[in-house]
């Protein structure tokens, strides 16, 4: 395996990453001691060592006189001295000298050189009695004389890299820009598109969803300040439009696909967010904001610009022709897949195209899960396929028996290069230059190079040489954990999966099957590391899920280019196309979805380098390891045994080895942050749920740790986000019967993503009001809260009809709370959601208020903040009183004076934010037991 180039390219990439942003007279110190290091050693490496009348040649071991090559061998056979040379070596046994033999060990011989029509004494006939090379370290400088030039070349490489990155950080730091930024400017600028802009993800802060807006890459061309102050530059920012910022003048000329421009809309409505996701990269806008400092350190980004909508944004420069070109396609694309189902809907644009505007956060989280994200980004997978149909496979391309597409069009070698070469060029436009996109594109360009030439090269020298142009090319690629993800599951498949391959085959692992596992393993094995840091987990079914769906990753991405580039020219054949290619899109989705639903899918890991470097060790153990337990087929069978168990941890299994959930629970408050989510059990496998957190993945790991996979219903108090941001969590993978919600609809954004939810998924949706009862299993639960009230639905929103009677009109969201009284097993749970002291107070003066005294479980009002009648707390007289909320929160829930109240009463207290997940089990009465468990402290 040919490794020389990859010293080199691991040098500069490392210099690249460690100058960006250093001082500038480090880096030009780096990069000139790394030039005169390596210009000195190249030097040295090529000059002859010179002693009297001539000089040792270093590849022949042959002296060159004053008038060209002169053997070393006198007439008589022996030795002549040259300079400070030794005598002749020892002839061994068989008449060839013991330095001609350490010389063939150190790889020097095998060929014949012939300088001068003298035969080089390092050639295998060369007569007895050949001497090593004179002086006194030649002996070292013929057999290590491949490190000079190695080194000097790792140096050079160095230095151009320590240039470059010296240069575009400076690009990043000079400027106007930076210093407007730090002053919070308001500018009037004019920006160039660089990427396709994307949603920000949602965000709860405190009850509150944060706003979703538009995000994207640009670089700012020219900058005036409010005084008339022009300035010309190039300078990288990245651009925030919030959802109150109108559509730019002129939209239809920069996006994706020909419409009317709808410039008075505003970019909260479907059409004018559609107008800013649609711009294509090299538009041309002029737009008004203000520059602030970059979020995050060390990345190409100079400064945030937060777009205003006043003046309105207008477009002044359309897109270049070829990415016009590559939008008319990709918007082909995507109307080709409008009409598929919802799950191949969103992610065959993102197999073919890495097009991921209709992926779900749901969608999303499943495949980060399973370690499947590589698929959702466009990659060296896809070009391969690509160029396979072309070329055929690649060990093959030079043979006469070659098979593609190229020798059945009778093309040439060169003119199969060439074309392969354009299809990688239209293939990184279409698809947009990221990093694993450019890797891909650099390997194929070098192999590609070789094939032109007629000289075949090996992979692992093609990759090295990708990465080193690369990191030449944009050094902000060094930093980029895309590309590090991207050249290691290469340089894995590269590596370490022939020989695992192998390895397998002669255990009699069938050869394909073998091929995929030593595929899946090798990649799997170098990348989580790195994946852990990134997301502080491990994945327990990677492997199998990239195993299952590497069969259908082929199929989807060749009927998805097919319909990629059938549409401009035939929408229904290209519909035709993309419906083919959704039974394996959809089988992708499958997958992923059901490995994320596993309890044990992953677990957690410490998200840092240190975390890396000892889950590196311990993958390295278990190769080790495995390799011995190969040889025994019990073991083996006895530990796959033991990995099933650990991922799908049957709940009887877990509870015997953790002790949650504990036998019997009746109830468990969920540890979702500064949030509510609780769990009412009803029989093996179902709960009733109330109120679904601000986290979908926090809810999703507590029912699975409960067992939950019915939902009978789920109750979701009111609308605010730290109680229904969570809900797509909660119907990951499980059976809902319908769900039940509080009659005031605001926030209108969160009550219409609830029904929007319930709608994709058909569940029903119903509200609450006072007075009604209902049972499903052991429980039974009566609503005490709210009373019947006006209907505050947004338009066009269905709402069931209040029962007749006084209408309440509530303050806010949380006074129109759903509050529940619930029996089970003997035991009686007052559930007060949000409720504050006017609905506490009013609650106290209803009918209902008689059935609260001396309550066993009190599941305490907004998360234990300070707000809370004394009187209900004094009515109420729980047992048992949890509270939910976040660790660190800023609002300093739970209020001391709301827990000493509890406390006086003669209330046990526990809380999430120190306890963790709480379980309740027990009878209530009297003379009743409670015990609450906590998941903290099993």
């Amino acid at each position: 395996m040919d490794l020389r180039l990859v010293p080199p390219a691991l040098a500069a990439w490392a210099t690249a990453a460690l100058t960006l942003d250093a001082p500038a007279p480090w880096t030009a110190a780096t990069a000139v001691a790394c030039l005169v290091g390596g210009t000195l050693l190249l030097l040295s490496a090529r000059q002859p060592r010179t002693g009297g009348r001539g000089a040792w040649d270093a590849r022949g071991g042959q002296r060159l006189g004053l008038l060209g090559p002169v053997g070393p061998m006198g007439p008589t056979g022996q030795v002549r001295r040259v300079g400070r040379s030794r005598s002749a070596a020892p002839v061994g046994p068989v008449g060839r000298s013991r330095s001609a033999g350490r010389l063939r060990r150190a790889g020097r011989v095998g060929s014949h050189h012939m300088l001068g029509g003298v035969a080089s004494p390092l050639d295998e006939t060369a007569p007895a009695g050949t001497a090593r090379p004179p002086g006194r370290f030649g002996w070292t400088h013929g057999r290590f004389g491949w490190a000079r030039p190695a080194a000097a070349a790792t140096l050079l490489c160095a230095a151009a890299a320590a240039t470059s990155a010296g240069l575009h950080g400076a690009d990043v730091r000079r400027g106007p820009v930076p210093e407007l930024a730090r002053r919070f400017a308001t500018v009037t600028a004019e920006i160039e598109m660089s990427g396709d802009p994307w949603l920000s993800r949602p965000q709860v802060r405190g009850d509150h969803a944060a706003p979703v807006a538009v995000l994207a890459r640009a670089e700012l061309r020219t900058v005036e300040e409010a005084d008339g102050r022009r300035v010309r530059t190039r300078t990288p920012v990245l651009v925030i439009v919030d959802p109150d910022v109108p559509a730019p003048d002129g939209a239809a000329v920069g996006s994706r696909s020909p419409g009317p421009s709808p410039t008075r809309a505003g970019q909260g409505t479907p059409a004018g967010r559609a107008a800013w996701l649609g711009l294509l990269p090299s538009t041309r806008l002029r737009v008004a904001g203000r520059l602030a400092p970059a979020l995050t350190g060390g990345d190409r980004t100079a400064a945030v610009l937060r777009v205003r909508g006043r003046p309105e944004p207008r477009i002044v420069g359309g897109p270049s022709g070829a990415q016009r070109l590559a939008g008319r396609l990709r918007a082909g694309l995507r109307d080709a897949t409008e009409d598929l189902p919802g799950d191949a809907r969103a992610l065959l644009p993102g197999l073919v195209v890495g097009d991921t505007s209709r992926i779900t956060p749901e969608l999303d989280h499943a495949f980060e899960e399973t370690d499947l994200a590589h698929t959702l980004a466009v990659s060296g997978s896809n070009l391969t396929v690509l160029l396979a149909l072309l070329i055929g496979p690649p060990g093959l391309a030079h043979r006469a028996e070659r098979r593609g597409l190229a020798p059945r069009l009778g093309l040439s070698l060169r003119a199969t290069a060439l074309l392969s070469g354009a299809l990688t060029l239209g293939f990184v436009v279409v698809c947009r230059p990221d990093p694993s996109v450019l890797r891909a594109a650099a390997c194929g360009a070098v192999a590609l190079l070789a094939l032109a030439t007629g000289r075949r090269r090996s992979l692992v020298p093609a990759l090295a040489t990708a990465v080193l142009l690369l990191v030449l090319y944009d050094p902000w690629l060094a930093r980029s954990y895309g590309f590090l993800l991207s050249v290691l599951a290469t340089g894995a498949l590269l590596v370490l999966a022939p020989g695992w391959s192998e390895a397998l085959r002669r255990r009699r692992v069938p050869p394909r099957l073998a091929e995929a596992l030593a595929a899946a393993g090798a990649a799997q094995a170098v990348c989580a590391p790195v994946v852990a840091v990134l997301s502080a987990r491990v994945s327990l079914v990677a492997v199998p899920c990239n195993l299952l769906v590497e069969v259908a990753v082929a199929p989807a991405t060749v009927l998805g280019f097919a319909a990629l580039a059938t549409a401009p020219v035939a929408m229904p054949a290209a519909k035709a196309l993309a419906w083919c290619a959704s039974w394996p899109a959809g089988w992708i989705a499958g997958v992923a979805r059901a490995g994320a639903a596993l309890p044990g899918a992953g677990v957690d890991w410490p998200g840092s380098w240190p975390g890396a470097l000892a889950l590196a060790a311990v993958t390295v153990a278990v190769v080790l390891a495995g390799r011995r337990l190969l040889r025994h087929r019990v073991w083996c069978g006895l530990l796959g045994v033991l990995v099933v168990l650990l991922v799908t941890r049957p709940v009887p299994l877990t509870r015997v080895i953790t002790g949650w959930p504990p036998p019997g629970w009746r109830f468990a408050m969920c540890d979702v942050g500064q949030g509510d989510a609780t769990v009412l059990a009803a029989g093996e496998g179902a709960g009733v749920v109330v109120d679904a957190g601000p986290d979908p993945a926090l809810v999703d790991h507590c029912l699975r740790r409960l067992g939950i996979t019915r939902v009978p219903l789920l109750v979701l108090t009111h609308f605010h986000a730290d109680h229904v941001a969570g809900l797509p969590g909660v119907l990951r993978g499980r059976s809902v019967a319908a769900i039940e919600t509080t009659g005031f609809a605001e926030p209108a954004d969160q009550a219409a993503f609830v029904r929007r939810e319930a709608a994709e998924r058909h569940i029903p949706v119903t509200t609450a009001v006072a007075g009604e009862e209902r049972r499903t299993g052991p429980l039974t639960w009566r609503v005490l809260w709210p009373p019947p009230q006006s209907t505050h639905a947004p338009a066009g929103t269905a709402m069931s009809p209040a029962r007749p009677g006084a209408l309440f009109e509530p303050e806010g969201p949380n006074d129109a709370s759903v509050a529940l009284l619930v029996r089970t097993g003997g035991l009686r749970l007052l559930l007060l959601g949000d409720l504050e002291p006017p609905s506490q107070q009013a609650l106290l003066r209803s009918p209902a208020a008689a059935e609260l005294a001396g309550v066993d479980v009190l599941k305490v009002a907004h998360h234990g903040s300070a707000y809370q009648d004394p009187e209900l707390i004094h009515l109420a007289a729980p047992r048992v009183a949890l509270v939910s909320a976040g660790a660190g929160n800023p609002y300093g829930h739970p209020a001391p004076t709301t827990m000493a109240a509890l406390r006086a009463g003669g209330a046990a207290v526990l809380r999430t934010d120190r306890d963790g997940a709480l379980a309740i089990t027990g009878t209530g009465g009297v003379k009743g037991r409670i015990q609450v468990t906590r998941e903290n402290q099993r």
